[in-house]
Parts: C-alpha cells; structure tokens; sequence
C-alpha cells in the first residue's frame, strides 16, 4: 500500500509586508498563485519514519526529522495517537530554496499522503491547522489555486481565477534563507514606520479577469529590496527578462528564484530563450498557473 501526492509551487503577485511583531513574525497581505511546477510526495509503510529524495537539488533537501515533511508526518500521527512508521519519497522537481515554497509543499503533500495511508479521517479543517503549525506557507500548498494569506500568511481567502497567466521562472545559482531576508527587511526599514500591509483591490480584480496586462501592471513584492540587497546578481537576471519581453518581472517570494509574467505561451518561450541567452541563472522553467492544490495522484498496493 503506498499513496502519492502532487502538491504544487506557488508565485507571491503580492507581498506586502508589515512590520516585526513581538512574536517576530511579520503581518503579511500574501496574494499566492499556485503554478504548475511540481512535487510529488508518496508514502509507504515502513519500520520507522523515514525520508528520502530524488530530482533535482535532491542533495540539498535534509532528510532527518526536520524536514517539514517529516514534521508533518509526526504532527498528524501525534493528534491521532497512530506510529509515525512511514517512509516518505520526495520526488523533487520545485525548486529548493527558491522562494516557491518547495518544503511547504512537501509537508501539504505529507500530511495528505499520511492522513490516506493510515485511514485518520483528518477534516480540512484539521489539516490546514496542522499546516499553519507547520509553516506559513503550508495552508496554501494545501489548497493551491489562488488565495489571499493574511496573519504571517497561513489565514486564506481563496480568490477567483478568470484565465491562465503563463509564466517563467529563473533559477540562481545559489540560495537565500527567508529568515536572513526578513532580517535585511527589518535593517532596511528600522527608524521608520512600516505601513500595516494591504491587499491591492486592482490585483485582486486583475486575477478574477485572467488580465495578465492588469496583473503585471500591479505585482509587488516588499522583499524584493531585501532580496536584492543580499543577492545583487538578480538584477542582471530581472532585466534580462524584461529585456527579453516580459510583461514584469520580480523577485518571488523571498528569492532568489525571478519570476516573470509574460503574455501568452509562445511569449512565455521567448522570454526563456531570452534568459538562457543571457546566462545570468542556472536553469529556467516555463509554466502556467492557477494550478490545483494537493491532490491524491495514486493510492493502492
């Protein structure tokens, strides 16, 4: 017996972020978009917890119980008094470390894969709680398409999607720690007053119209300052693909990982030509989004 989970990557269009709180996260107004790039996650009973990886960047994934999908394991077997004795196989193809939240989604995948496997009957809601536990990022693998992610990320509202956005992403040589990044956030923006983070109303309606003109016109990201200033060698890459046709270009997420909205399929292609050209970044994806959540790809002997 042995079940596999898909679970996607996602782009931030917004990031606003607030200032430090006391708890030292940080309030966010986090609009995510789930894309079509791709982890899977499959679980099979075993003698004990255990995890392995394949894919690319597979030897950066730690495979101890810190990994997040380990956790995940561990956190669902607890509340239902089960043994977490599950060997967890990560098929990696979301890049590490890249601001896609790669870990996330291993853990949304997890947690499903083992909630299936040992027959626990978990609610939604219970599973977003686990999530949220989890990381701020892991509710949204859960569900994917769009949402709105407010507290530090993990509270969603789930937006309506009108069309497909294509998108492209860069991949540098080399990582960013998310915490180092909301450390430069803070270094950059101390003695001033960060204003409280707010969705933007035109990127909202700009998702609901599938407008990619709309869209590009209103993506922001707050990180990306802190981003660049620790990692400057994104510039080269962000204007590699707006010299290259993109309708915008930014950071995602906490970096270092560009993304760039173009304006079709064929436009999409022709940024990434563009990209690998300008040899700037070590790979580059194409891809488009909305894309659906976790979802159960194989469940059986």
């Amino acid at each position: 017996m042995s079940v596999t989970v898909r679970v996607p990557a996602k782009v931030n269009v917004q990031l606003a972020v607030g200032g430090a709180r006391p708890d030292g996260f940080h309030d966010l107004a986090n609009v995510f978009l789930a894309v079509g790039l791709y982890d899977e996650v499959t679980a099979t009973p075993a003698d004990e917890l255990r995890v392995t990886c394949s894919g690319p960047d597979a030897g950066q994934v730690p495979l101890d119980r810190g990994n997040l999908a380990a956790r995940a394991a561990l956190a669902l077997a607890e509340r239902h008094g089960v043994a977490p004795d599950v060997h967890l196989h990560i098929a990696k193809d979301i890049p590490v470390a890249g601001g896609m939240a790669g870990g996330s989604a291993d853990a949304a995948g997890a947690l499903v894969a083992c909630d299936a496997l040992w027959g626990t009957g978990a609610s939604r809601d219970e599973l977003l709680d686990i999530c949220a536990e989890l990381g701020s990022d892991v509710p949204f693998s859960l569900v994917g398409g769009a949402a709105l992610g407010t507290g530090r990320g993990e509270v969603l509202t789930p937006l309506e999607v009108g069309g497909t956005f294509h998108w492209v992403f860069a991949l540098a040589d080399g990582g960013l720690s998310t915490p180092a990044v909301y450390r430069e956030f803070d270094r950059m923006w101390e003695g001033h007053d960060v204003p409280a983070p707010e969705a933007s109303p035109e990127l909202i309606e700009a998702l609901r119209a599938g407008d990619g003109a709309a869209l590009a016109a209103v993506l922001s990201n707050d990180l990306q300052p802190a981003a660049l200033s620790l990692f400057p060698a994104l510039e080269r890459t962000l204007a590699a693909g707006t010299d290259g046709g993109a309708l915008a270009a930014l950071v995602s997420g906490s970096g270092p990982t560009t993304a760039f909205l173009a304006k079709d399929e064929e436009s999409a292609r022709s940024v990434a030509e563009a990209l690998v050209a300008a040899r700037t970044c070590r790979a580059v994806r194409v891809t488009s989004g909305p894309a659906p959540g976790a979802t159960v790809l194989t469940s059986g002997t």
